[in-house]
């Protein structure tokens, strides 16, 4: 790519960004078009131009923390967790990339598939909403896995709560194909060992994950 052409397309992305914190109603409101927030498989969920819309707002609230803005990741916890519910928007192109994903098991007593509610609280082994800041890598008894920051009241808790990304055993297509959904966590937001490569290396620390419900 030319020094020109590189010039452009960093001006493109400050133009898409600062559009973004100016609207305050976010990403669906930007430069991008809203078609390219379609998900890119035969089973993927679209990205709710309201959900686009809040990350948005998110990312104005919260951008002096917000250091690496390529990816926006969003978990759409409307969805049951046998869809592929969290998005991977690149925020350069507007394209879309979506995954499986877990919620908390306080979040679902019933094991339902579908998250009920979220929670703060130290203990509640549930899912919190909110933004969170893309923190460092670790690696626990999972192997890979990223730390999180949450930054609003609602998931302010995330740290003392070890609340991170990480891959797990019950989170695969072959357990949706026989179950209809995946397994719960404590409230981390895991994924199966075939996504998480992806998400490490394409989601880096700094970036804004935005979590929440349509009702």
């Amino acid at each position: 790519m030319s020094p020109r052409s590189k010039e452009m397309k960093e001006l493109g992305r400050r133009h898409f960004i600062q559009r973004a914190a100016l609207t305050g109603a976010g990403l669906a409101c930007a430069s991008v078009p809203l078609a390219g927030a379609r998900a890119q498989s035969m089973n993927a969920v679209e990205l709710d131009p309201r959900l686009l819309a809040r990350a948005g707002a998110a990312l104005a609230k919260h951008g002096d923390k917000i250091f690496s803005r390529d990816l926006l990741a969003i978990a759409d916890f409307s969805q049951p967790s046998g869809l592929p519910r969290f998005h991977l928007f690149n925020m350069l192109d507007g394209t879309n990339t979506t995954l499986l994903v877990s919620h908390g098991i306080g979040s679902d007593r019933t094991h339902s598939g579908r998250l009920q509610q979220f929670s703060n609280i130290p203990g509640s082994e549930a899912t919190s909403a909110g933004a969170y800041l893309i923190g460092e890598t670790y690696y626990g008894k999972y192997g890979a896995s990223r730390r999180l920051i949450g930054l609003d009241p609602e998931n302010d808790q995330a740290e003392n709560r070890a609340i991170v990304i990480h891959p797990a055993r019950y989170v695969s297509q072959s357990m949706v194909a026989t179950q209809g959904k995946v397994g719960r966590s404590q409230g981390c937001f895991a994924f199966s060992f075939d996504d998480i490569g992806q998400v490490l290396s394409r989601l880096a620390p700094g970036s804004l994950l935005y979590a929440d419900k349509l009702s």
